[in-house]
């Protein structure tokens, strides 16, 4: 039988265009070759879609410079039509096949991929893909309303405050001042901690508000918890939501959080522990809030749930995300791993889940 064909999509018109092409090299270098045709799908800066390299080896960091996917004068085009499997690459010397793809491996980060909108559009044509569907994804994304599922669904979260084109800084400042000091002022709708700034005098918070709007006029302004950064991976399998144990990530350096550089450029500075220990009854409370925070946003296939454990053991969830990142040392690998799947079974499964996923409504 003819091995099944999977499209790594990443890049994209975000600012985590870089990270999401090392996550897809991570991947790359993990899917089993015998068991899957690969397509390596990149979105460029500017949003045209182009046949990339499947080296997974061309999308590492180099010289602590993220990769990033070349201009081509080709553009891959999806299928017409629901029902059809067919994709196509139009160039200057017209149209041609690319053959059929049966799914979809979204890896891009942020805007314009992550956030329900890739989604949509391989809903359109009921193609099948790894990952949540467009609401979840897009509650994932944005940092106001995934909070709003978590409080509904009796989750405790930290204090925030909301700034929009409707209701702008200085109107809500008062709020925002009520929170109390520190705060964190983050973009509503974006990941790898871009444009995250943590403030500890007010007179700062102008100019915070000022870079996280570079990455989104949206913007998130929330009271600190000091605690453990904890993070969990949940698995959607055939026997349920399955929850790793949990890792803790512990920031040091010249670092005051885990922001990009500590993420991805200064591993020196960053310890991550997984599994970390944790007292049992915490232990249990992390799982619980993972999975209740999981069906709050309605997530399918795979999430990592971030929480904050305080030294009285209370656990407040911080977020969800859908996609999280996928090197093979990232946090939820890591995670999986220390429940006993490896990096390459976990790409199984999730491929594997997909392709036997229905299209049309759920």
């Amino acid at each position: 039988m003819a091995r099944p064909t999977v499209a790594i999509v990443f890049g994209g018109r975000s600012t985590e265009h870089g990270v999401s092409c090392v996550t897809a090299g991570g991947v790359l270098g993990a899917i089993d070759r015998d068991r899957w045709d690969v397509v390596a799908i990149g979105i460029t800066r500017e949003g045209r879609w182009t046949l990339a390299s499947s080296d997974p080896a061309d999308w590492a960091i180099a010289s602590g410079a993220m990769p990033t996917v070349p201009p081509s004068d080709e553009v891959v085009l999806p299928p017409f039509e629901a029902g059809s499997r067919a994709w196509r690459v139009a160039g200057p010397d017209g149209l041609r096949e690319l053959g059929e793809i049966d799914v979809v491996f979204p890896l891009l980060h942020g805007p314009f991929g992550e956030d329900g909108t890739i989604q949509g559009a391989l809903e359109l044509v009921d193609v099948r893909y790894v990952g949540s569907g467009v609401l979840a994804s897009a509650a994932g994304m944005d940092k106001q309303f995934m909070k709003t599922a978590f409080r509904n669904a009796g989750l405790p979260v930290a204090r925030d405050v909301t700034i929009t084109a409707h209701r702008g800084l200085e109107e809500q400042r008062l709020e925002i001042e009520a929170l109390g000091l520190p705060v964190f002022v983050k973009p509503a709708r974006a990941g790898s901690s871009m444009g995250i700034s943590k403030v500890s005098d007010w007179a700062a918070l102008d100019a915070a508000v000022a870079d996280a709007q570079k990455h989104d006029p949206k913007v998130l302004i929330e009271a600190a918890v000091v605690g453990r950064e904890v993070e969990t991976a949940v698995l959607a399998t055939a026997g349920g939501l399955l929850t790793s144990p949990a890792g803790e990530i512990i920031t040091g350096g010249d670092h005051d959080f885990y922001d990009f550089d500590a993420k991805y450029l200064d591993e020196a500075a960053v310890t991550l522990l997984c599994p970390t220990s944790l007292e049992g009854a915490v232990a249990a409370t992390v799982a619980d809030y993972a999975k209740r925070a999981f069906l709050a946003v309605g997530a399918e296939s795979l999430a990592r749930v971030d929480v904050f454990v305080t030294d009285s053991g209370d656990v407040v969830v911080n977020e969800i995300n859908t996609m999280p990142g996928f090197t093979p040392t990232s946090m939820y690998p890591r995670m999986a791993a220390a429940a006993g799947i490896s990096y390459g079974e976990l790409v199984e499964t999730l491929l594997t889940v997909a392709l036997e996923r229905p299209v049309g409504l759920r």
